[in-house]
């Protein structure tokens, strides 16, 4: 639930909300009601234009946007209700008003109801004696049937509603009449009643307003006295008949509950108190908990709790527990880490126990239909019992109170549901700022809310519990308000972790924010938290909405703080590395790497020798997560070590440098790289190799290299083989660690390649460019673009010619373009690599003897407008040659620019100019030929008029700079 911008209320839960964006919305803040003179011609206007269908439905329209602008600021509407429900009624009462403007009226009535609400809107209608029978009257002329007028109903039923409360006895406007007018007219006391019974089992909205008509008129001291047992067997027989199986059932149920659930809420206690019994009981046979109607179900909840509230006496528990003193500024300036334990007085004392009297044993049935309700399906019906629960206790003695604590605390078994764990929460929540959570119970709740913290179970390919963990900050910003610091002293590092650990790791947006909300407010409120304010400004309730800055900036400042730093790792090892979503353990790993610095003695002897292990486990998601988290892990530990010039086996041992070459080895021998595990194990162990790599480890010679280069060349191999989502990861992460594992094992003191070595690989990767599937083409396309210079010495030409041949066209691989588009930039990367020397050697350097064949590759690809099923598919290697021909001219530029030579330039100007018109309308024409950006003057090819001229402008610039 999002608590971000709580101040004194509870927000409303927020269940399905799992964005994960910094993105806030802008509200318009208004200061007033700007639009009331509008407002007033509108109405002034009703008159003259409701005869006209496409007018009247203009103004209709223009008065909703009128209102609908104050839905969040209704209040500024409240000095003016007053004189635009007068006006509005005088059209209504008007007898010479057409009934289409009076409905008209109605309906503007009604819009503005729903921005304000009825509540606040009652009280301004009319109430004099001489209204009562116009608008029964009024009513009498409505059809209950008319689905365009349904507005009039619902306003003139509210009318009536606070008319009815007039202080006088409903015989006397009956008036003296004759013998035989007696047995036509009806009284009003039953002309009112069925009204009422009439729009109770409608299906429109009207029901809501006929609920309210009841709750009001029924608690009259005349008509209880003289219909109300009528009415409640009439509504209880209408239940008792009615099905929730069919439509026309469910909406009698649903009118008969609105009305009952507002009799027992309005009506005095003495007066219901005797029916109680009944209605409970034939609520049980109804057994609305199976009904699949969220809306009964709720209602039910809603009359159950008061029904329970009826039972038991309407008195506050002198047992609760009360904090006194609740002044911010006195908890801000509180002096040291610890607040001082108050005198904490309970209202009364123990020997002065509150007065015995018996609760009925009613109230046992309606509390455990309260106990099921927390564990509802559905969250309206959970949250309606949770508050009953909290409203039923406060008025029970205390030890039936603490019973009802004991059953509630069930719900947090793990045999139970994430609903079931959800409505306790809440619940507990309720109890707490009620203070009936006595702190002799913060021991045995504080672990439940920890567990509820961190509740993610998971489901198929996905994971429930989110609304627990959102419900489970709602109950630590609820014990904020409610105790005293000194209550909570001995739980608050838990408390502040788990708090801390949510705001930061969690993988919901909304969940992170609840977090931080009531991390703030327990910093506010207790001013116990170890470092809450400066943990507050940097993880306040804006700052946690990106998930990637949590994971890898926030956490990291958060972590500098010891009493963080353990809590923070051992919940990325134990929860966040195995999580279900790849991307939080793909975060949480980088996050570790983030962490280690903070304790690297921790990370080295307890986290990676536990890591170890779980790295070739049964499970796929837990071994993709704990070979990533060893990865970087040890990264980490080995920059660290270079940073204080200390060696490897500081941090390492044999068991550990052991383990970690047993990772490959072991998944080899269980052949976990085939199948659809591969997709995740692939580019995990090549990240391992890569971070292995990286950090210099003692492996030059062992048998291991071997292994590791043969899963990079068979993960190059084998990418037809896993979905198209995987390739381009898996291929990139096999490139990556190539680089990493050449530059590291393959190269001797002088600097140099072993010959056999170097030739065995560059010809396997260039024979392989030739391959008859195009994802080959493409990973060893990348992979040569990635080989250090020390191995394409002396095979450079090999290497352009073998690439050259991937980007032409022939009938065989017309639809070969991603492995064109990879050629045409590994190319780029070579000469990168290689370097640039005009009288240099063409199998080292990029010289004059081979820019002209470099250019004529890279200019072939700009003129590639191949299209197939998936579009224009040439646009992918159309981009990738401009990407590739800025690199390599800025190469030259920057080093030999007298290598651009004439025809060079004139190849530039004349096939760019014939490739670059067409892309105004195809799909790569936003690409246009960013070319050249030669250091603060980007040239860049906006429109088909300006291109020669800028073309022509830059080679000028490269010829003068050469």
């Amino acid at each position: 639930m999002a608590l971000g911008e709580m101040d004194g209320e509870v927000s409303e839960l927020d269940e399905g909300k799992n964005q994960d964006s910094g993105v806030t919305t802008t509200r318009n803040i208004l200061e007033s009601f700007t639009e009331s003179q509008e407002v007033k011609e509108l109405i002034g206007n009703l008159k003259g234009a409701f005869g006209q269908l496409v007018t009247r439905e203009m103004i209709v329209e223009k008065f909703v946007g009128i209102m609908d602008k104050y839905q969040e600021q209704p209040h500024l509407l409240d000095r003016h209700l007053e004189w635009m429900m007068n006006s509005l009624l005088d059209i209504a009462r008007d007898k010479g008003s057409p009934p289409q403007l009076v409905h008209l009226a109605f309906k503007f009535l009604y819009i503005i109801t729903k921005v304000r609400g009825y509540k606040r809107f009652l009280p301004l209608f009319p109430h004099e004696v001489s209204d009562l029978q116009p608008v029964l009257d009024m009513l009498s002329d409505q059809n209950p049937k008319d689905s365009e007028t349904w507005e009039t109903r619902y306003m003139l039923l509210l009318w009536l509603s606070i008319i009815c409360l007039i202080p006088f006895d409903l015989a006397r406007f009956d008036g003296n009449v004759g013998a035989e007018e007696v047995q036509t007219r009806v009284p009003t006391m039953d002309r009112i009643l069925n009204v009422a019974k009439c729009y109770l089992v409608v299906s429109d909205k009207a029901r809501d307003a006929a609920a309210v008509l009841v709750s009001k008129f029924i608690v009259r001291h005349d008509v209880r006295q003289k219909r109300m047992a009528d009415f409640l067997d009439w509504m209880l027989s209408m239940l008792s008949k009615s099905s929730f199986q069919s439509m026309e059932g469910t909406v009698v149920i649903n009118g008969m509950l609105q009305a009952l659930a507002q009799l027992f809420k309005h009506g005095k206690r003495e007066d219901c108190l005797p029916y109680a019994a009944t209605v409970l009981e034939c609520l049980d046979n109804c057994k609305l908990s199976e009904s699949n109607q969220m809306v009964l179900r709720k209602l039910g909840m809603k009359l159950v709790q008061r029904l329970g509230l009826t039972f038991v006496k309407p008195k506050v528990a002198k047992w609760r527990y009360q904090r006194g003193c609740r002044s911010l500024a006195a908890n801000l300036q509180a002096q040291g880490p610890v607040v001082q334990k108050k005198v904490m007085t309970v209202a009364a004392n123990e020997a002065d126990d509150e007065e015995e009297y018996d609760i009925p044993g009613e109230i046992e049935n309606v509390v455990e239909q309260l106990l099921v309700g927390l564990k509802d399906k559905d969250t309206i019906v959970r949250w309606s019992a949770a508050k009953g629960i909290g409203r039923i206790t406060g008025r029970l003695p205390k030890e039936l109170a603490d019973d009802v604590i004991g059953s509630l605390l069930d719900c947090f078994s793990f045999q139970e549901t994430d609903n079931a764990w959800h409505g306790g929460c809440l619940a507990l929540a309720e109890l707490g700022r009620r203070g009936l959570l006595l702190p002799s119970r913060i021991s045995d709740v504080v672990p439940v809310i920890l567990k509820a913290l961190t509740y993610d179970e998971k489901r198929g390919a996905c994971s429930v519990g989110s609304n627990v963990r959102d419900a489970a900050c709602y109950v630590c910003w609820a014990f904020a308000r409610a105790y005293d610091p000194a209550e909570l002293i001995p739980f608050i590092n838990q408390i502040s972790s788990a708090l801390v650990i949510a705001a930061v790791f969690d993988r919901d947006v909304n969940c992170r924010r609840a977090a931080s909300a009531a991390f703030q407010e327990n910093v506010g409120r207790q001013g116990t938290f170890p470092h809450g304010i400066d943990i507050l400004t940097a993880a306040d309730y804006f700052a946690v909405g990106n998930r990637a800055n949590c994971y890898l900036t926030i956490s990291v400042y958060i972590a500098g703080f010891p009493e963080y730093t353990q809590p923070m790792i051992d919940h990325l090892v134990n929860m966040k590395i195995n999580h279900w979503d790849s991307v939080i353990r793909e975060l949480s790993t980088k996050a570790l790497h983030n962490l280690t610095p903070q304790a690297p003695e921790y990370m080295a002897n307890v986290v990676l020798p536990s890591l170890l292990p779980l790295s070739v486990g049964t499970d796929l998601h837990i071994r993709h997560g704990a070979i990533l988290a060893c990865a970087e892990i040890t990264h980490a530990l080995c920059k660290l070590a270079e940073e204080n010039n200390r060696s490897i086996t500081y941090y390492f041992n044999e068991k550990s440098l052991e383990g970690l070459k047993q990772i490959h080895q072991e998944l080899c021998s269980r052949q976990l790289y085939r199948g659809l595990g591969g997709e995740l194990m692939r580019p995990a162990v090549c990240t391992l190799i890569e971070k292995l790599s990286l950090s210099k480890m003692p492996f030059r010679g062992d048998p291991i290299i071997d292994g590791w280069q043969w899963l990079i060349n068979d993960s190059l191999k084998s990418l037809p083989l896993v979905s198209s989502a995987a390739q381009q990861h898996i291929k990139e992460s096999a490139v990556s660690a190539l680089a990493a594992l050449c530059n590291e094992y393959y190269i001797n003191e002088k600097g140099e390649a072993d010959p056999a070595l170097q030739d065995e690989l560059v010809t396997q990767y260039v024979s392989e460019l030739q391959s008859t599937e195009e994802m080959i083409r493409c990973g060893f396309s990348r992979a040569l673009g990635a080989l250090p210079r020390f191995l394409l010495k002396g095979r450079l030409q090999q290497v352009l010619e073998g690439l050259k041949e991937v980007t032409l066209i022939s009938p065989a691989n017309v639809s070969f373009a991603a492995s064109r588009r990879d050629a045409l930039i590994a190319i780029a990367k070579v000469c990168q690599t290689m370097g640039v020397k005009a009288e240099g050697s063409q199998e080292e350097y990029v010289c004059k003897d081979n820019v002209t064949q470099i250019y004529a590759t890279l200019l072939g690809g700009v003129t590639d407008y191949t299209t197939d099923s998936r579009g224009d598919v040439g646009g992918w290697v159309r981009e990738a040659a401009m990407t590739s021909l800025m690199e390599v001219t800025l190469l030259l530029v920057q080093n030999e620019a007298q290598l651009i030579n004439a025809n060079i330039e004139t190849d530039l100007m004349e096939r760019n100019w014939v490739a670059v018109s067409p892309l105004e309308h195809s799909a790569s024409g936003r690409f246009a030929l960013h070319l050249l950006p030669l250091g603060s003057l980007p040239v860049l090819f906006t429109s088909v008029e300006s291109k020669f001229a800028c073309l022509s402008r830059a080679l000028h610039l490269l010829r003068g700079m050469g």
